[in-house]
């Protein structure tokens, strides 16, 4: 035997969604989302800088306690692991949560240090600090200039 087949009652009968219903609920889906996504972005850029600045703050911690152990010198990625002031995943050029920490620029005889993190993601911040202590902030991928002698980072502003 084959399908049985429906009158036209039971067919008027047959519950479901409209072709306007189901558009009405594929716009509001695009509206939520719409809404949705730039704040979702804009969250996971925070949280990377956060992360940036953080990061930044666990390297010239390192970097004080270094030098004062070691006979007031700063030291490389190398050295701060080696001490074990950082974990063994930091090295030149390490990227965490979209930026990168190049090498740390040590100053004349190690009495000074820079470290940077640069993004990869245009519509984040650069970020530096020295051996002052001051985390400085500049947009875009790069990163504030600092002398590694001096201390003194010249372009960018301070990370309140």
């Amino acid at each position: 035997m084959g399908p049985k087949l429906r009158s036209k009652k039971e067919m008027k009968n047959q519950k479901g969604f409209s072709l306007v219903e189901l558009l009405v609920v594929v716009i509001i889906i695009a509206i939520i989302a719409a809404i949705a996504i730039p704040n979702l972005l804009a969250s996971r850029r925070a949280a990377n800088e956060a992360s940036a600045v953080n990061n930044l703050r666990t390297i010239s911690s390192a970097q004080q306690t270094h030098y004062a152990l070691s006979g007031n010198d700063y030291g490389t990625y190398g050295e701060l692991t080696t001490a074990g002031l950082v974990d063994a995943a930091w090295a030149d050029g390490v990227v965490r949560s979209t930026y990168t920490f190049p090498a740390i620029s040590l100053g004349t005889g190690d009495d000074g240090f820079c470290a940077t993190a640069t993004t990869t993601d245009t519509s984040s911040r650069s970020y530096a600090v020295s051996h002052r202590n001051a985390i400085y902030q500049l947009a875009g991928t790069t990163a504030p200039t600092c002398d590694a002698n001096t201390g003194v980072i010249s372009t960018g502003t301070v990370v309140q």
